[in-house]
């Protein structure tokens, strides 16, 4: 079957198109990824840029293909590039939902009245929420036919025990689902799938502390490859610095932004998503690419200051496992910047974790030393293709055969891809 699967964000849509097996095993790695794209710089004019790769990574002509100023048209060219060349029917869509809510644990076939309920959580998610159903709202109208699969980033960690979710609040808050919820679920539940792809057999692999560093930020803590604790709470600004993003800050500050500085809420909620985390620290940007090769003082203090959070989180999650046996680096800057990660394990070594600078610098998978005591991994995440392999398993168990609709998806790209 053709799964598409759609990645909608404050300035950007990713998508791919990926084939799976419609009978019989269903393996991570039976989902492949046939092509990737990307409208970036959406709402920046003069940074629009359109991106095409193959499975391999190889990039591709556009085939018409245009930079796009807004998200609608971003999605009526991404719309009419699927209906170029007829080929198999796409059996699903699958989109990037960051909150579901306590309500939503599972992936799920969109209905109008799940996008009601969804957007009402807009508020717990304002940079993800809207631009992840968007698109829903749209395909679903433009493609009646065609299951639009909803994949939350809440879902992974929703059987963490209560004691790690509930803030100390009043309990009928707390009833009415203020709570933490976590975020980066995808990301998470794909590391907790690979992990023995990557980890020697007798390598431990109870305790595991997993490192999503990118733009957004955060740290789960996996027991037996199961979610029991992360530093995202009700919000994606809780816990660690992000690019743009402040992370935890004490609530008395926010009051007194307020109170005594006379800032609305409004503002308090731009500066703290928007204004904040490595771009506010720096002054410079909250891109870690753009601060490693500044030089400036001030780059210095932000990676240090991020550093330091993600090393002080670690060792909250080690309490809540108590102890850790693996600590494993994943996207943009996980998987990228080799500083960032010495400045990690070198306050971490209290935990016993030693750095092989060599393998960290060469982004080996394993950066630890032959005689760290915790294992230290950089292992690549994958969202797209846990939402297509949730898709194709959603496919499976829902329908007895694949529907016939008028979706018609990349025959030549697709096989010019497969000859490259």
């Amino acid at each position: 079957m053709q799964i598409m699967v759609i990645n909608s964000g404050s300035s950007s849509i990713k998508f791919g198109l990926f084939e799976a097996p419609d009978a019989g095993p269903l393996p991570l790695e039976g989902v492949v990824l046939k092509v990737e794209g990307v409208f970036s710089g959406i709402g920046s004019p003069g940074r629009e840029a359109v991106r095409l790769k193959d499975g391999h990574g190889n990039l591709m002509p556009i085939d018409g293909l245009l930079p796009a100023s807004t998200h609608l048209d971003a999605l009526t060219a991404l719309i009419a590039w699927m209906e170029a060349d007829s080929a198999h029917p796409i059996a699903a869509i699958g989109h990037r939902v960051v909150h579901g809510g306590r309500d939503y644990q599972m992936p799920i076939k969109v209905t109008s009245s799940h996008l009601a309920a969804l957007s009402e959580l807009s508020s717990l998610a304002p940079l993800h929420q809207p631009h992840g159903l968007a698109p829903i709202e749209h395909l679903m109208q433009r493609f009646p036919d065609v299951a639009q699969i909803a994949c939350f980033d809440t879902a992974f960690h929703a059987e963490q025990p209560s004691v790690a979710r509930h803030f100390a609040l009043p309990r009928e808050l707390t009833q009415k689902g203020l709570i933490r919820y976590g975020f980066h679920g995808l990301s998470y539940d794909y590391i907790s799938r690979v992990l023995d792809d990557y980890l020697p057999f007798d390598e431990c692999k109870e305790r595991v502390i997993v490192a999503h560093l990118g733009n957004g930020a955060s740290l789960c803590a996996l027991h037996n490859k199961r979610s029991v604790a992360s530093t995202m709470g009700f919000t994606a600004l809780e816990g660690l610095p992000m690019g743009t993003r402040s992370g935890s800050v004490d609530p008395g500050l926010v009051l007194h932004l307020i109170q005594q500085e006379g800032m609305s809420p409004e503002e308090v909620e731009a500066m703290l998503y928007k204004r904040s985390g490595l771009l506010g620290v720096s002054g410079i940007s909250g891109d870690v690419r753009e601060l490693l090769e500044s030089g400036a003082p001030e780059a210095e203090e932000a990676l240090s200051l991020y550093a330091y959070r993600i090393a002080r989180e670690i060792g909250s999650l080690a309490a809540a496992l108590g102890g850790v046996d693996q600590l494993v680096f994943t996207a943009g800057v996980g998987e990228n910047a080799a500083y960032v990660r010495e400045k990690v394990i070198t306050q971490c070594e209290w935990l016993g974790v030693a750095l092989d600078r060599d393998a960290n610098a060469g982004n080996e998978h394993r950066i630890s030393s032959a005689h760290s005591t915790l294992g230290a991994w950089v292992i690549p995440t994958d969202e797209a293709r846990m939402m297509a392999w949730y898709c194709a398993q959603h496919i499976r168990e829902h329908s007895q055969r694949r529907p016939k609709v008028a979706v018609k998806c990349l025959a030549r790209l697709v096989k010019r891809a497969s000859k490259g």
